[in-house]
């Protein structure tokens, strides 16, 4: 009945009198997603009269109105098989201000048109391969670009500047082919590394080094919504990204990364969003070459060095266990480097790790990231060892018992998926600097069995990456044990050193681990 009724107005073409009508279903089935396939017809009929009011000369509430009832009806997959021809496309990219000719953004009051328009084009080019193939044949994506490079200075247009990246996400979700031609022809890394520092308002200190206010206001849920949007396109930019082959290449990947940085130093307007905004930007670092990720850490500048002393001298001389805490635990601080963000994506992986789900999707790149992270990089390896295997003190517990970040990993190294128990028992392998001896004081041989059988070595040794050597890290209370028992998925096992392999292995499942 709606549909008719709207219908009959849309067709009598008073501008007034459609605006109303349409206004009053868009008011009616905002939150609708699901359509009666009785009403379809109408729906289609409906579409095609909203096209034919959007090419005449009507105010721009009557467009807003129309357009609104377009990306309703533009939900329903079926509606659109009739209506998405290149008429009507370039309807919609006429009215986005997607076209070539127009020069410039400067009527806000044509803004409210632009964003339904854009939101119209999302739901069409999601739902209908047809608008696909038609978005490819329009160059579509260099339309957004062209439309991002007008808007990426301007504060008042995030809404623009939120859908129009949103499409080109989807675009190149959808189409690989796009991937290649953002990444090259149309400068999509450098363009839209500059949408994120415009979103988190970033002032350079150096080549890679931003200024960060910790007691400044959190992102407003407008700018957390564009950088996340910025974050999804550009992870579908990068994806194939896996070596460095020009330096201007490394150049723009640093660049990058030091955003990503500072934007996991930030928080956005709620601790949910602040969640999201952490997350793309990891799965974001995951497609930069490993190489410049040394830009996630930097050194202290003089105001922290000069922080730094002044706390070491309040405290006592004789007092140096607490000025080694003071530098590890309350400043992220490491060999004179700043680990701020490295002590983010710790905390980050700990809270994935807690939440008890969706390991996969969830857990997975933040661990593969510092597993990266900690192989090429020695300052961060050397931070994270610091932090997840601290000297080992407890050595009547199974290392899976207790709640420190070395207990959840070790439970996870038993975890029934598989990829999940494999990155997980390679990060705590790669802090171990891959040697086996030392994985296995703080994992236990029954926890480190299948990392070390897939790898042959049961039999000890290391694995095939190069490392500094370390210093003794033993404490006086394992040094104390290691020569009564040894802790072997939370066995007591004797003279360990005398069994095999293949002992060790019959005697841990002869215990039943």
């Amino acid at each position: 009945m709606d549909e008719e009724r709207a219908l009959y107005i849309v067709r009598a073409g008073e501008a007034g009198a459609i605006e109303r009508v349409l206004r009053d279903y868009s008011d009616k089935h905002r939150a609708t997603f699901k359509f009666e396939s009785t009403d379809e017809d109408k729906r289609k009929k409906l579409c095609e009269g909203i096209f034919k009011v959007l090419v005449k000369d009507i105010p721009t509430t009557c467009q807003v109105s129309c357009l609104e009832v377009l990306r309703i009806l533009s939900r329903d997959k079926k509606v659109l098989v009739p209506v998405t021809t290149k008429e009507n496309m370039q309807i919609l990219l006429r009215l986005a201000k997607l076209n070539e000719s127009d020069d410039s953004l400067e009527k806000v009051s044509e803004f409210p048109v632009i964003v339904e328009s854009l939101k119209c084009l999302c739901n069409i080019v999601f739902n209908s391969q047809m608008a696909q193939q038609l978005s490819l044949e329009l160059n579509l994506a260099a339309k957004l670009c062209n439309l991002l490079r007008k808007c990426k200075d301007r504060k008042f247009i995030n809404d623009i500047k939120c859908f129009d990246l949103r499409l080109l996400f989807l675009l190149s979700l959808l189409h690989t082919d796009i991937r290649s031609q953002l990444r090259y022809e149309l400068q999509g890394l450098p363009l839209l590394t500059q949408i994120l520092e415009s979103a988190f308002s970033i002032k350079w200190t150096d080549e890679y080094e931003s200024a960060i206010d910790h007691n400044g206001p959190p992102l407003s849920p407008q700018e957390t919504d564009c950088a996340i949007e910025a974050l999804k396109a550009l992870f579908n930019v990068t994806v194939d990204s896996w070596k460095v082959h020009k330096e201007s290449d490394s150049h723009q990947f640093r660049v990058m990364a030091a955003v990503l940085r500072h934007c996991l130093l930030i928080v956005g307007p709620t601790e949910d969003k602040t969640e999201e905004l952490h997350s793309n930007a990891v799965n974001l670092l995951s497609n930069v070459p490993v190489s410049c990720l040394d830009v996630l850490i930097c050194p202290l500048t003089h105001e922290e060095t000069a922080q730094e002393a002044t706390t070491l001298d309040e405290l006592p001389s004789d007092k140096t266990a607490e000025k080694e805490t003071v530098l590890k635990n309350n400043t992220m601080v490491y060999n004179g480097m700043n680990m701020e963000a490295i002590h983010v994506l710790l905390n980050f992986m700990e809270k994935r790790i807690d939440k008890g789900s969706s390991y996969r999707e969830g857990l997975t790149p933040v661990l593969s990231l510092l597993t990266e992270c900690s192989r090429a990089h020695r300052n961060i390896r050397k931070f994270l060892k610091d932090q997840v295997l601290p000297p080992l003190r407890d050595v009547t517990n199974r290392p899976e018992v207790g709640s420190t970040v070395r207990n959840k990993l070790v439970r996870l190294m038993t975890h029934v998926d598989l990829g999940v128990k494999q990155i997980a028992a390679e990060f705590l392998f790669v802090l171990c600097k891959e040697r086996v001896d030392s994985l296995l004081k703080y994992t236990g041989y029954g926890n480190a069995a299948g990392l070390l059988a897939a790898r042959g070595l049961l039999a000890g040794g290391r694995g095939d990456n190069w490392y500094s050597e370390d210093e003794d890290t033993d404490t006086e209370e394992y040094k104390n044990a290691k020569p009564k028992k040894i802790l072997y998925g939370g066995l007591n096992i004797p003279n360990w050193n005398l069994l095999q392999p293949l002992d060790l292995a019959y005697t841990v499942h002869r215990n039943g681990v």
